[in-house]
């Protein structure tokens, strides 16, 4: 894969997470953890950051989110933590999760790109599973922002690309 289409995907990709960075740290501890919100809004951010590491690797085998977190969202039943996360851990494992595509988008190569990744929902290949994860970031943090702005009437600016080119 070209640089050039490497550093485009980055640019929106990382972007994507910052919103995501944004609207969780403009959560108030306070409302993070709300039984008002369904889901509350911890648990938004944790299923995205989950989501968004499993897809980044590409395959379920073989995948271990770091401490404190677990394979909950993998049950079909839809099983939450025991315990809400807190921000600080959120932040860590946003961060965690930031590198990693970062470094899996400037070693990319078409290759990986054409592998077939599969799934319960499906196979694709991991190229399409990059843009259907940073959709899927995208779509929380528009959440995360949604409630934001209801709740303290405003939310996080736009962030139109991310700031550290690949």
């Amino acid at each position: 894969m070209s640089a050039e289409w490497k550093g485009i995907i980055w640019s929106q990709f990382g972007a994507a997470i910052d919103m995501l960075d944004r609207a969780l740290q403009a959560i108030p501890d306070d409302h993070l953890v709300d039984q008002t919100q369904s889901p509350e809004l911890w648990y938004v951010a944790y299923h995205t950051l989950f989501w968004l590491d499993l897809y980044l690797s590409g395959s379920v085998e073989g995948f271990a989110p770091p401490e404190p977190f677990g394979l909950e969202e993998l049950d079909p039943a839809g099983v939450m933590p025991a315990t809400p996360i807190d921000k600080r851990a959120l932040s860590t494992y946003l961060r965690q999760c930031r590198r990693k595509c970062r470094s899996t988008l400037q070693s990319l190569t078409d290759a990986d790109a054409e592998r077939m990744c599969d799934f319960s929902w499906g196979s694709v290949t991991f190229a399409e599973l990059l843009i259907y994860n940073m959709r899927h970031v995208q779509d929380h943090a528009a959440q995360l922002n949604y409630v934001l702005g209801q709740t303290h009437g405003e939310a996080p600016d736009w962030v139109g690309r991310a700031p550290d080119p690949l």
